[in-house]
């Protein structure tokens, strides 16, 4: 008999081959492909047969097997995020041939000691809510102040879940939250999680992907990625912090995983819960709509009160070019002299966003990105922060003398060094990704913080996501700026979640905690809503703005990305595109334009928007006019399904 084999390689369609063992849609074999052998799956046999060619025949089946729900929502995914569906395959399946070949078998996790928790009534209301949703597709939002329990109340559902010898999957935005994550899990369930993304060693990925497809693990944590791993009972997806944009994958295969996540338990027909301190504006939509369920959980831990609010007018201190008020210094004394710890947040890495010279107007700009390079102290060198491009500060003069530069705006280590002088005989430390590149500089930043062995912490947005600081009860802000950089159509949004994250950093264990907004502008409306809790009424007003001006929710949009070398090559690319793309009836064509950030990688950018309505599934008709396209081999296309911001 004939069967479709699908290899997880750049190909948007199954092979033909021969087979004469018994095999089933889903089935992991091993087949000759060119010179070599190819692991691969027998797929969906609705593709058209090449005619004229040689058939071979199937070597060996494993033994392993893709479930077919999964194998139909490769398919689905392949189409709505318009990637080759051999690509997502190897999302799935990794490289199978070495999972199968060696001998590392999942073996259990150790075991820790587990602690009793008790839910609060609120929690228990929570609980029994999403238990509502048995064994069907259903999509529930749990909602609740930073410090509620909300992750205990998940954990509770999960262990029903896989104590009916299901399994489940708990997706976190990003791959730092995962070793705080840890120590919680290990607290309730008494043994380790696995974790999976995309820094484990290669041996763990084979022990997780066995577990997994054996239904030996139960419960997987993991970043993006893991959403695709062939699990062979899943029973439960949990979607934590789902309003964070690292859901987005924003290179290779770029895909929602949070809306994916949705998606597959719509396949596997199990719920999904998206937990949240502040939903996202899709998911605040669908909630208003009556499309998800929605819960809230109002009481922090202890019934400890959500931190007060200050707002400092940073005109005052303008003129003393210092980045830290006099009157912020007053009230973080304060909190020091308890033997409490401070949080100062500025969401920027580095010590200066760029430098100018004072002679010529002269800005180190990158010569791969049309990026303005960031000043790092510590380096005392230029970095570029989308292509990591380094350079020295020195540059020549109009008059042939060295530029004599000024420093513009502040960093975490402009703060750090201000923190340093004012605060002498405090311990500081950064918490910035620039800082913290190995799990053992993490750790060990933890167990100070923990040990109360650091005063004041300098951090930037990684900061903000999930953490539990104890003796947190002062946050100032540096810089709570609303106005965004024009090309991103979610800065509000993001902004009413960072700053409500942030707020919930501190006071955990305290009834007397502040947060400090320094602002330019303290009249600023958003921020005057925000210090009042009102966020529902800031997304109602942002979802008013949006179908006002015919954007997501209300509309969807593809994002296509024209890259060369050449500038005129991009334009002249993306213009004969859009003439193609015209013929197709029902979407609105926006562009070309330059990208905001024209040059990336020595690659010159335009681009085009493709925008219709969200009742309908364009994807497939505009993949098969891009894939009949004659395109110069100068010119490369990414396609970007919702697109998150449009640098």
């Amino acid at each position: 008999m004939k069967a479709q084999v699908l290899l997880p390689k750049v190909f948007n369609f199954p092979f033909t081959y021969i087979s004469k063992i018994n095999i089933d849609v889903g089935d992991i074999v091993e087949v000759p492909f060119g010179s070599k052998k190819e692991i691969g799956v027998i797929w969906n046999n609705n593709y058209h047969e090449p005619k004229n060619i040689k058939i071979k025949e199937i070597n060996k089946k494993t033994n392993y097997s893709i479930d077919k729900k999964l194998v139909n929502f490769v398919e689905w995914f392949s189409i709505y995020n318009m990637v080759p569906i051999g690509l997502v395959l190897k999302m799935v399946i990794g490289n199978a041939d070495k999972f199968i070949k060696k001998d590392n078998d999942f073996t259990k996790f150790k075991k820790t000691k587990s602690k009793k928790y008790s839910l609060s009534k609120e929690q228990l209301s929570a609980l029994k809510f999403l238990e509502k949703a048995k064994n069907k597709f259903d999509v529930s939002v749990l909602q609740g102040t930073t410090g509620s329990g909300k992750t205990l109340v998940y954990f509770e559902r999960i262990k029903k879940i896989i104590n009916e010898n299901k399994q489940a999957l708990v997706l976190l935005p990003e791959i730092f939250l995962t070793n705080d994550f840890k120590f919680r899990f290990e607290d309730f369930f008494g043994f380790e999680p696995a974790i999976w993304h995309s820094k484990i060693t290669p041996k763990q990925k084979r022990i997780i992907w066995k577990g997994i497809i054996n239904n030996k693990i139960k419960i997987l944590v993991g970043a993006r990625s893991a959403l695709l791993l062939p699990f062979k009972k899943l029973g439960i997806i949990i979607v934590d912090e789902e309003h964070d944009t690292s859901y987005k994958q924003d290179e290779g295969v770029i895909y929602n995983a949070r809306d994916m996540a949705i998606s597959r338990a719509n396949f596997e027909k199990i719920p999904v819960h998206l937990v949240t301190s502040i939903p996202s504006i899709e998911t605040f939509n669908n909630i208003e709509n009556k499309k998800y369920r929605h819960i809230k959980i109002f009481q922090r831990f202890e019934n400890y009160p959500l931190p007060k609010t200050k707002i400092v007018n940073l005109n005052l201190d303008k003129i003393k070019n210092k980045f830290i008020a006099v009157e912020t210094i007053e009230l973080v004394k304060k909190y020091l002299a308890k033997g409490e710890q401070v949080l100062f947040f500025i969401n920027r890495r580095g010590f200066a966003p760029f430098l100018i010279c004072k002679k010529c107007g002269y800005k180190h700009v990158c010569n791969n990105c049309s990026m303005y390079l960031t000043f790092h102290k510590i380096k005392d060198r230029l970095i570029c922060h989308h292509c990591s491009y380094e350079k020295e500060i020195k540059n020549k003069c109009k008059e042939k003398e060295f530029c004599n530069f000024v420093m513009y705006g502040p960093g975490v280590e402009k703060i750090y060094e201000e923190a340093k002088e004012i605060f002498q005989n405090k311990k500081i430390n950064i918490f910035s990704s620039d800082y913290l590149k190995k799990k053992e500089e993490i750790n060990e930043l933890f167990r100070k913080i923990k040990d109360n062995q650091v005063d004041i912490l300098i951090g930037t947005q990684m900061i903000s996501k999930g953490f539990n600081f104890p003796k947190l009860n002062c946050i100032v802000v540096i810089d709570a700026d609303f106005s965004g950089r024009g090309f991103d159509l979610r800065t509000t949004e993001k902004n009413i979640q960072l700053y409500h994250q942030l707020s919930g950093r501190a006071g955990r264990f305290s009834s007397e905690s502040l947060i400090i907004y320094q602002t330019l502008s303290p009249k600023d409306e958003i921020l005057n809503e925000l210090i009042k809790n009102k966020s529902d009424e800031l997304l109602k007003n942002e979802l008013s703005i949006r179908k006002k001006n015919e954007l997501p929710p209300f509309v969807r949009l593809i994002a296509i990305i024209i890259s060369s070398k050449e500038h005129s090559l991009s334009l002249n690319g993306a213009r004969e595109i859009k003439m193609q793309l015209n013929k197709i009836k029902g979407i609105e064509i926006l562009g070309p334009i330059d990208s905001p950030l024209l040059k990336i990688k020595k690659n010159f950018r335009s681009r085009l928007l493709i925008k219709f309505s969200n009742q309908k599934l364009m994807q497939k008709k505009i993949s098969n006019l891009l894939n009949k396209l004659q395109i110069s081999s100068k010119i490369k296309l990414t396609v970007d399904v919702d697109p998150v911001n449009f640098a």
